[in-house]
C-alpha cells in the first residue's frame, strides 16, 4: 500500500493561477522510469547489509539515509510492505550509528544533512513499535527523539560557524555551499515534519546563499559569490530558496533561470550529485524545463544502469543507484520534501 503523499498549493513562479493539477499531482508514471527504480529498488534491497547499511565505496548515514529516501520516495509502505525489513534496518542503521550525545550522525556534516533529511520523511511514516520489535541493538530511541537529537547538532554546529552554515565538522568555523545545501535541505525536512526550528536558524543560513549567490544565478563554493560556476551548487541554492520560500528573491530568480538556462549540460565531476540537485530544483521553479530535462535523463540512465539494476559511479552503487533513482523519484510525487 503507497504512502499518501501530500502534495502543496504554492503559486507557480510568475502566475497568479494555481497549479495546473499535472504539476500538483503527476501524471501517470513513464514505463521507463518504472523499469529502472524497480530494478534499483531490487538492487539495493539484495546488496544491503545485516546491520542495514551498504558497503562498496563511500559508507556513512548520508549513504543509508539515500538508500532510505528511494524507497520511501517510491510509496513502499515502511510497516507492512515487501519492502518493509529494509526499511526499518536503514532507520536503526542511522539511529544506531548516531551520537547519543551530541545528535551527530557520522561520517562528515555531508552525511549528517542526508540522514538528517531521512529521518525527516522517515518520521510519521515508520512505525516505532515496530522498528525495534525484537532488535536488541544499541542507542535504541525513537525516529522523533534521533530526529530531534539530530537537528540539535545542526543547530549548535551553525552557532559556532561565523558564516551561519555548515561545513564538513560540525566544530567548523568556516563554510560551504556545497555541506550547507545538504544540511539546510535536511533541516527544512526536520520543519516540515513537525520539528521545531527557530526563523533566525533558517533565516541565517538561507542569508549565507544569498551573499553566496552572482547576479547571474552562478554560486561560489566557500568563500565569496566569485568562486566560480557550477550547475549542481546553483541548483541547491534554487532548491534551498524554494523550499526556505525565498521564491521572492532576486537571487533565485537568477538562480533558477541559470539552470533552466544550461539544460543541456553534463557533469564530469559529480554526475549523480547534480543530477540529485538539478531535478528537484527544476521541478520546483520551471515545469517545463524539469519535463524536458527529466526526459533525457531517464533515457541516459536507462543506459547506464547495469543487469543486476545497480549505476556505478567513483563513490560506490549504493551511492550511485540511490541518487539516480531519486533523480527519477519526482515522478511519483509522494514524499513531503518533493512538493512544491
Amino acid at each position: 500500500m503507497p504512502l499518501v503523499g501530500c502534495v502543496g498549493a504554492l503559486l507557480l513562479v510568475g502566475q497568479a493561477a494555481g497549479q495546473l493539477p499535472e504539476i500538483r499531482y503527476g501524471t501517470e508514471v513513464p514505463q521507463e522510469v518504472k523499469l529502472i527504480y524497480e530494478r534499483g529498488l531490487e538492487y539495493l534491497a539484495r546488496t544491503q547489509q545485516p546491520d542495514g547499511s551498504w558497503a562498496g565505496g563511500q559508507q556513512g548515514g548520508g549513504i543509508t539515509g539515500m538508500c532510505l529516501m528511494a524507497f520511501l520516495a517510491h510509496g513502499e509502505d515502511p510497516n507492512f510492505g515487501r519492502y518493509r525489513l529494509e526499511i526499518q534496518r536503514a532507520v536503526r542503521n542511522i539511529i544506531e550509528s548516531q551520537n547519543a550525545s551530541t545528535g551527530y550522525i557520522p561520517n562528515s556534516m555531508y552525511h549528517h544533512g542526508f540522514a538528517m533529511l531521512a529521518l525527516s520523511e522517515a518520521y510519521g511514516a515508520v512505525d516505532d513499535t515496530l522498528l525495534w520489535d525484537g532488535e536488541g541493538g544499541r542507542n535504541q530511541r525513537s525516529i522523533g527523539e534521533a530526529l530531534e537529537l539530530a537537528v540539535r547538532c545542526a543547530l549548535t554546529a551553525q552557532k559556532k560557524n561565523r558564516y551561519g552554515a555548515w561545513r564538513y565538522s560540525p566544530t567548523t568555523t568556516d563554510a560551504d555551499t556545497s555541506v550547507s545545501g545538504a544540511v539546510l535541505v535536511g533541516l527544512l525536512a526536520a520543519r516540515n515534519a513537525g520539528i521545531e526550528i527557530p526563523d533566525e536558524n533558517i533565516d541565517k543560513a538561507l542569508g549565507y546563499f544569498q551573499s553566496m549567490t552572482s547576479g547571474s544565478g552562478t554560486v561560489g563554493y566557500s568563500g565569496s559569490a566569485s568562486a566560480g560556476q557550477s550547475m549542481a551548487r546553483s541548483s541547491i541554492a534554487a532548491l534551498v530558496f524554494a523550499v526556505g520560500k525565498r521564491r521572492e528573491w532576486p537571487q533565485y530568480a537568477a538562480t533558477s533561470k541559470y539552470i533552466a538556462g544550461n539544460l543541456g549540460h553534463q557533469e564530469g565531476g559529480h554526475p549523480f550529485y547534480f543530477e540529485y540537485y538539478v531535478a528537484q530544483a527544476l521541478f520546483q521553479s520551471d515545469f517545463e524545463a524539469w519535463t524536458k530535462w527529466k526526459r533525457e535523463n531517464t533515457a541516459r540512465l536507462r543506459t547506464m544502469q547495469q543487469e543486476d539494476g545497480s549505476i556505478t559511479g567513483s563513490y560506490g552503487p549504493a551511492y550511485a543507484t540511490s541518487m539516480s533513482l531519486l533523480s527519477l523519484a519526482l515522478d511519483y510525487r509522494l514524499l513531503p520534501i518533493y512538493e512544491r
